[in-house]
This record gives C-alpha cells, structure tokens and sequence, in this order.
C-alpha cells in the first residue's frame, strides 16, 4: 500500500453558497489541521482487502474482480476492522480518516467544486461516475489509480468507490473555526465522501457529503482508503 504525506496546513472546509448543488450541510468554515499525516495513494484494493480480511464481501454485488479495483460493498464496520487488523499487524496507527482530513487532502490547495477547477466536463479525466461508468454499462468500483491524481498525487478522490470517515455524522459544521476537528462525540449516523462510480458529477464534489445509519448494511459503492499519522511514518 503507497501513501502521500500530507502537509498540515489550513482550509476552508465545506462549499459557499454560491456553488452549484449544494447541500444545507455543508456549511463553510475554517479548518485547521495542526499534524501532517500519511493518506492511502489510492482506495484500498481487492487485493489488499483479501491479503488482510481474507474475504470477498464484493463478490456478486456489481463488482468486476480484479486485484487492483477498489474493494467495495465494505462497511463502517468492516473498513474499521480492516484498520485495527493493519495497525496490529504493522505497528502502526493506521485509521479511517477525518472528515476535515478527507476533504482537506481530497481539495489539496483547491477551493473549486472539484480539485481540478470548475469545468465539470474534465471530470472524466478524474473520475469514474455515473457519465462514464454506471450509465454506460460498467456497474462496478473500477481498477485505482487509473485517472489523473490531484495535486498531491491522490487518485479517485472523486468518484469510483464513497469512502468512509470515522466520524459521526453531524448536521451542521461548526459556525466558526475550528483545529483538528473529529466530529460529534456520539452519534447513530456514519460518513462517507467523494461520490462513486453510480453517482452524478454533482454529487463527486469535494464538499459533497452523505450519512447511513452506523452499523447498516453494506453497498456495492462503498469503499474506504486510511491514513496513518506522520510520526508513525
């Protein structure tokens, strides 16, 4: 598995009122992350999935097998317990990431609907979405790692699988600036970012966000990627 460090630094978290298909819950405010951390270069794989789990909870569920296409119909439940195997078996903290940590990496400087601008129709040279998977045949996370990767070298950050958060969802962001922020401290609601390969442009936005019940049943669309603090290196 490759990771990226990614900087600390400072972001506007969330979308203005001003961008197109927005949703109540994403509220803009400032956010400041104070510790680098390491993200997965790309959505965890199949193949890193059955080298941990030992299972194949996509199979028969619109997948297409392939060592490299993105491990999917994984749950909250699942993605935390594949993070907990991999910490113990590398030593290392190895989590979901933040929601602040997601979208502050998946934006990489950017302040635009997507991390490549506005223009929605490059989307294709970022993403596997409904335009040029779902609605063309293809039912199915794609192989990583296959389309352009954002400025700090992340790829399918839009599109492709939802990646989980560890957060509870909340409703409503902080109305004003916060540090290092991990979301509610209890909740019924679990998060995911970033759009999938059966979703709208609109909806692989940056700012985009969704909630299930915590502990509900899995979806052929949901994937994860992690995260590993810097100092574990």
């Amino acid at each position: 598995m490759k990771f990226v460090l990614i900087p600390a630094g400072t972001f506007q978290m969330g979308s203005p009122a001003s961008e197109k298909y927005r949703d109540r819950d994403e509220t803009q405010h400032t956010v400041k992350l104070t510790k680098a951390f390491y993200m997965g270069v790309t959505e965890v794989t199949q193949a890193q999935w059955k080298a941990m789990m030992g299972t194949t909870p996509w199979a028969g569920r619109h997948t297409q097998d392939g060592a490299d296409n993105a491990a999917s119909n994984i749950s909250w439940n699942d993605a935390t317990a594949f993070c907990k195997k991999m910490s113990a078996r590398t030593g290392k903290a190895i989590r979901l990431p933040t929601e602040a940590q997601w979208e502050y990496a998946c934006r990489a400087h950017s302040t635009t609907a997507y991390h490549f601008g506005e223009d929605v129709s490059q989307l294709d040279r970022y993403a596997w979405h409904a335009g040029n998977a779902w609605n063309k045949g293809e039912k199915y996370a794609h192989a990583v790692g296959r389309k352009q990767p954002n400025d700090w070298g992340l790829y399918d950050m839009h599109g492709n699988a939802w990646e989980w958060c560890r957060d509870w969802y909340a409703k409503a962001y902080p109305s004003g600036a916060v540090t290092d922020p991990t979301g509610p401290a209890s909740g019924s609601l679990n998060v995911l970012r970033g759009g999938s390969f059966r979703n709208l442009a609109a909806v692989c936005r940056s700012a985009s966000r969704i909630w299930v019940v915590a502990g509900g049943t899995a979806r052929h669309v949901y994937g994860f990627r992690v995260v590993v603090s810097a100092s574990a290196g």
